[in-house]
């Protein structure tokens, strides 16, 4: 004879498996849907990050061979029409303003295009900045200069021992060899000034007939 609990085991089993199968076929499209959209997205991923090397890469070689170009109008003129997507702009613009053999007027132009972006880094606004300062040189009032300047030698700023730098330089302009010492003094102090930086304010402070801070034990 068989045993009643076998049977009823067995049947429940049954029901189980058939209520399983039943589900699947009604509900089995979601994991499907699931497993396209995972694999799918994956694979757009994937696309996408091919799609920006290539783009980068055009980019590059666009700007190499616009300025292999000898004369400045035309390096300028293939520049312009090298084409750009997103943060490209701001870094053809950065080039446009670092050609000092061409026109100054369009290139701290292509500078303000930069640093009047908010939409962009700071390590892409505040070198604009320091650029246009260093292209205007003379041409700019001293005041705004300064201001531009102070604007960027903030704490935590990506270019701030370069645009104090640029400070004391324009305190040597204004007539002030004291305070210009004072200040480059400081900054070869500074554990965030590079080597050539600290270098040039050396040799800035010697001319100036400035004694030279004492090395200290750590550098």
């Amino acid at each position: 004879m068989s045993n009643p609990d076998s049977f009823i085991e067995e049947v429940t089993e049954e029901v189980r498996r058939d209520r399983l199968f039943g589900l699947f076929r009604k509900y089995g499209w979601i994991g499907l849907v699931a497993i396209l959209a995972l694999v799918g997205g994956t694979a757009w991923t994937e696309w996408q990050k091919s799609r920006d090397t290539a783009r980068a890469q055009a980019f590059g070689d666009a700007l190499i061979d616009a300025l292999d170009h000898g004369l400045p109008e035309e390096r300028r003129e293939a520049l312009a029409a090298v084409p750009v997507r997103g943060q490209q702009a701001a870094i053809l613009n950065l080039i446009l303003g670092s050609d000092t053999a061409g026109d100054k007027a369009a290139a701290l132009a292509a500078l303000d295009a930069v640093a009047g972006d908010p939409t962009l880094s700071p390590a892409y606004r505040d070198l604009a900045v320091l650029r246009r300062v260093l292209l205007g040189g003379a041409d700019l009032p001293l005041a705004d200069r300064r201001a531009a300047l102070d604007g960027i030698a903030q704490v935590g700023r990506p270019y701030r021992t370069l645009a104090v730098e640029q400070l004391a330089y324009l305190l040597i302009e204004e007539g002030k060899p004291d305070e210009a010492i004072a200040t480059l003094t400081t900054l070869m102090q500074d554990q965030e000034a590079s080597a050539a930086l600290r270098a040039r304010a050396g040799q800035v402070i010697t001319a100036l007939g400035g004694a030279l801070p004492e090395a200290s034990d750590g550098g």
